[in-house]
């Protein structure tokens, strides 16, 4: 796996709004993050069908529904205050910690 070129803009748990694609327009919370891949899987976003087959034990064979990774440049972190997906950049504040900014609005978009 490839180390990422640069330092990705979103965490886990981010609800996130998908801006191009089939799913263009909805909103979701980020499952996982693969910084090497440059991708993130969405809850209920992208759902693909897999053929799994049974391991004799514990999981049934049959068609299974999950998440597909989707690339991070189609998703924008949602601003509580806008309702809907913002660009960010990051801000250094005073006692040194870094938080994510909404670019139009200047407003701390990370819990702090």
């Amino acid at each position: 796996m490839k180390k990422a070129p640069y330092k990705l803009h979103l965490k886990k748990d981010d609800i996130v709004q998908v801006i191009s694609g089939k799913e263009k327009g909805k909103k979701g919370k980020v499952l996982a993050i693969f910084p090497g891949e440059q991708r993130v899987t969405i809850e209920k976003l992208n759902m693909v069908k897999r053929h799994m087959k049974g391991d004799g034990k514990t999981r049934q064979p049959g068609i299974i529904e999950m998440e597909s990774k989707i690339h991070i440049s189609n998703v924008l972190l949602v601003s509580d205050k806008v309702g809907k997906g913002v660009r960010t950049k990051m801000k250094k504040l005073e006692d040194g910690k870094r938080v994510r900014v909404c670019v139009k609005t200047g407003d701390v978009l990370d819990r702090v």
